[in-house]
Parts: C-alpha cells; sequence; structure tokens
C-alpha cells in the first residue's frame, strides 16, 4: 500500500499552486486599470465594462474548442464576480472562435504586499507551464 501511495505521489497527481499571494475581493474601481504581464502584454480594463488586450498571457478557451495558451490581442467586455473570499474576472473577447464560439479567460485577485494581481493557470495544471499573473498599475 505505502508503495503504491509513494508511486502515485510520483505521478504528480497535484496542481501546479497558485502563485504567492493572498486572495483578495477587489471594487470594481480597482480592476479598471491596465494590467500588465511579464512581457509587457497589457490588459486595459475600463469602467463601462469593457477591455482592449495587446498580447497578453492567459488561457483562453473557445478557440476550436481547444484551449489557447499564446498571447492575445483584441477587446471585448468584461465582468467581476465579487465573492466574500475573492475577486474573479472574467473576459470575453468580442471575436469568436473558429466554430462561433466564445472565447475566454477567467482570473483571481490576490494581494502580494502591496502589489494587486491577477492571475491564472496555463495549460495543464499539472505541467510547470507558468502561470499568467498581470499587476496592476
Amino acid at each position: 500500500m505505502a508503495l503504491a501511495l509513494t508511486t502515485a505521489a510520483c505521478g504528480r497527481i497535484w496542481n501546479r499552486p497558485p502563485p504567492e499571494g493572498e486572495s483578495v475581493v477587489l471594487k470594481p474601481a480597482e480592476l479598471t486599470t491596465t494590467w500588465t504581464d511579464a512581457d509587457g502584454g497589457t490588459l486595459a480594463m475600463k469602467p463601462d465594462g469593457t477591455f482592449t488586450a495587446d498580447n497578453v498571457c492567459g488561457d483562453w478557451m473557445g478557440v476550436s474548442a481547444w484551449e489557447w495558451t499564446e498571447p492575445r490581442s483584441g477587446s471585448g467586455t468584461w465582468k467581476g464576480a465579487f465573492g466574500k473570499t475573492g475577486t474573479d474576472v472574467q473576459l470575453t473577447f468580442a471575436t469568436k472562435g473558429s466554430e462561433g464560439e466564445d472565447v475566454e479567460g477567467v482570473f483571481s485577485a490576490l494581494r502580494h504586499g502591496r502589489t494587486l494581481m491577477l492571475w491564472t493557470r496555463v495549460g495543464d495544471e499539472d505541467n510547470d507551464d507558468p502561470h499568467c499573473i498581470l499587476t496592476g498599475d
């Protein structure tokens, strides 16, 4: 039994942990800023619920029914889900996928010290793909 558990653990049956920081509840006004990723991609979220993205990282669903992990540019709408323990932001691009489906991504809000972040996993959760982390201005 112990050998089976050890073997399973070596098979990485766990998900990569989130970035360092604490979940935070943000007000809509705190989200309406320009967020920047490590490669200089930007996500400008506007108070009217629209956004523009320029080469922003993410794990975009809907592109030909597969996950798209490359940076994305375009515009669309955003909406926040403001729970008691944290904020999630859903982005929906105006451009549809090749089969007419919505192209979307969901980011969660974190605070690390004084830095506000939006983040999402990229690719398979069991792989070592880096997280997409956006920091606010």
